[in-house]
């Protein structure tokens, strides 16, 4: 719906604020409109070069005026010398002219892109500082769509909208003046015109009006579908939905395509029919101005320049009601744009932030109470802490709320009501970069970036040397694979990791975390989408992984938490049961019935046979795996 906003054809308001983008290149847009200007002269000067080779040199007997004019008085009087000077000055007028254009346009064009670029670069930092919740409520489509449409709307505006405008304004002031010195008469009867190319004008401009605004919401909607279907590919082609989906976008494109049609249906009739008018206009004139030169009120090289400004007259009007589109959808974009920066995350660092201590510090939840929308509690009540060093455990049923207990240990997200505390410090009181920095996190589904191994590894961060990637790798069990590879570190990756295995993906994470070396670890359900051999390096990795530093560790497969030093059973956002994984079999529990729900199909034998179906305990379990 927020792609249908149209907004003011002017508003001074966004105007002043997109101005704002020049004005680092002020320099460059000031030529510019000197170029401007001088070029709308040499346009001007055309006509009136014509009208005094016709009075002076080719038919003077019909001169009514003994004047000769600025220009005149340093022309030859005879007629080839005169006739051969005011050729090259009409050359040189437009050779100047060509230069002029030329000038005018690089210069805006290179300062559009400027201007722009500096605005996607705006638009990314600041997007990268929203709340995660944000992005949980705004599809990626519609934020592609900010970036790179909305954004090259304004760049039409910047590079041929406003300085074309004030060109297109400025050839009629001088075309208007022109006119009004040679015949006022004349004049005033190529303006009895203009309001039919006024009405023209409106009825074009809401004809157009209408199809730009379908054709924002088309490609809107043409954005968000394929950024979607283009992720979900996979999926796509598994459940045989190729045609289906085809067919939907088929329907997406096709109103696109409709909208479209519309628009060049619009400008199909608009300049025809203002060529029209202004043919009309010259008839007239042409009729007219006969008589004015019968009767000797007007001589012959005046009415032919008249002609000329005549025909000059009516072409900005046909740029100008193109232009107004041009305006009125830089302004839709503009408001959404502003819009989007002028949305401020809600999660700040404070004003005076507490340092990190450099000591062991522990972790404590003091019921926490947080829910996504209005009352609806994920957590509810939770209280627990983790002492420094100490390697938890958190399990429970899907929905249970147990990412959300990392997602604002991290500060993604805010309690509504208790805290979290560091070290005895409200996580509200940390620099957020900093309090982020003291964590590494794996997540279930691993994101890769393009660029190489080592890039991924180190995810900007240039003070990790080859020497400690190569010990990163060799303690997640990673070595084998990356010796394999025929760059090593620097092999290619390409978008989200394609190509590379889901495990393999996986140790990379586990690898980039061990890299950064961060004082507090979080696994979250880090081993649930590999197999079993790469469950089983995984599992080997992370013993060296949580030495020596504080683990969070969610999981669905109990096998993988089992040596946990203390496990956290969440239920409905609650903190239900605590202990180690033998305490809590002995409880009989939710533990223990998650326990049992995960193993009591499988066949679990111990080496010298035994009875099938039973839970086994902790120890054989492991044995048997």
């Amino acid at each position: 719906m927020e792609e249908e906003v149209i907004g003011k054809a002017y508003d001074s308001r966004l105007m002043a604020r997109l101005l704002t983008y020049m004005r680092p290149y002020k320099a460059t847009v000031a030529i510019s409109l000197v170029f401007l200007g001088v070029g709308s002269l040499m346009q001007v000067a055309g006509p009136l070069l014509t009208k005094l080779a016709i009075d002076r040199y080719l038919l003077p007997n019909h001169v009514t005026t003994t004047t000769p004019g600025l220009l005149g008085r340093y022309l030859s009087q005879d007629p080839w010398i005169g006739l051969a000077q005011v050729s090259a000055i009409y050359l040189l007028a437009l050779l100047v002219n060509l230069l002029m254009e030329f000038g005018q346009t690089y210069l805006m064009q290179w300062t559009g892109q400027n201007a722009m670029s500096d605005l996607r670069h705006q638009l990314m930092g600041h997007m990268q500082k929203l709340d995660v919740a944000y992005f949980d409520h705004n599809p990626v489509g519609r934020l592609v769509t900010r970036v790179t449409t909305d954004v090259d709307v304004l760049n039409d505006l910047f590079t041929s909208g406003l300085v074309t405008i004030l060109g297109d304004l400025l050839m009629l002031s001088f075309v208007a003046v022109a006119m009004l010195q040679m015949s006022p008469g004349m004049t005033g009867l190529l303006l009895l015109v203009v309001p039919l190319v006024i009405l023209v004008t409106g009825i074009f401009r809401r004809a157009v009006q209408s199809s730009y605004r379908r054709i924002r919401v088309a490609i809107a909607r043409i954005n968000a579908y394929l950024q979607e279907h283009v992720n979900g590919m996979p999926v796509l082609q598994l459940f045989n939905r190729e045609a289906r989906s085809a067919e939907e976008f088929r329907d997406i494109n096709r109103d696109h395509m409709e909208a479209f049609k519309d628009s060049i249906f619009a400008y199909g009739w608009f300049y025809p029919v203002v060529e029209f008018l202004s043919m009309l206009a010259l008839a007239l004139l042409l009729a007219y101005g006969g008589f004015e030169v019968r009767g000797g009120a007007l001589t012959l090289g005046a009415w032919v320049a008249f002609l000329q400004y005549g025909m000059r007259f009516f072409r900005p009007i046909q740029d100008l009601s193109e232009k107004y589109n041009i305006l009125q959808g830089a302004m839709a974009a503009s408001e959404r744009i502003f819009k989007l920066l002028d949305t401020e995350p809600t999660i700040v660092s404070p004003s005076a932030k507490t340092p990190v201590s450099g000591l062991p510090v522990s972790i404590e939840f003091d019921h926490v109470w947080f829910a996504y929308n209005a009352e609806d509690w994920v957590l509810q009540d939770v209280s627990f802490t983790i002492a420094p060093g100490e390697t938890i455990a958190v399990v429970g049923h899907t929905g249970a709320g147990k990412t959300t207990l990392t997602n604002l240990l991290l500060r993604f997200y805010d309690v509504q009501k208790g805290s979290i505390r560091i070290g005895g410090v409200n996580v509200r009181d940390f620099d957020l970069l900093e309090l982020r920095r003291q964590f590494g996190i794996v997540l279930q589904d691993p994101y890769l970036f393009s660029g190489t191994i080592a890039d991924n590894i180190r995810l900007g961060t240039q003070g990790i040397t080859d020497e400690a990637l190569e010990l990163a790798i060799q303690k997640v069990n990673l070595k084998d694979y990356i010796d394999r590879l025929p760059l090593r570190f620097d092999e290619p990756v390409r978008e989200r990791g394609s190509g590379i295995s889901t495990g393999q993906k996986q140790l990379i994470s586990f690898a980039r975390a061990l890299a950064h070396d961060p004082r507090i670890l979080i696994l979250d359900e880090a081993t649930s989408s590999v197999d079993t051999d790469t469950e089983i390096r995984v599992r080997e990795a992370l013993g060296r992984l949580v030495e020596g530093r504080t683990s969070i560790i969610i999981a669905h497969r109990l096998s993988t938490i089992q040596r946990a030093d203390r496990i956290v059973v969440m239920h409905k956002g609650r903190l239900r049961e605590t202990g180690t994984h033998q305490q809590l079999l002995g409880m009989r529990g939710i533990y223990w019935k998650l326990y049992q729900l995960q193993y009591k199909d499988q066949e679990l034998r111990p080496a010298g046979g035994g009875q099938k179906g039973r839970v086994p305990p902790a120890g054989e379990l492991e044995f048997q795996r």
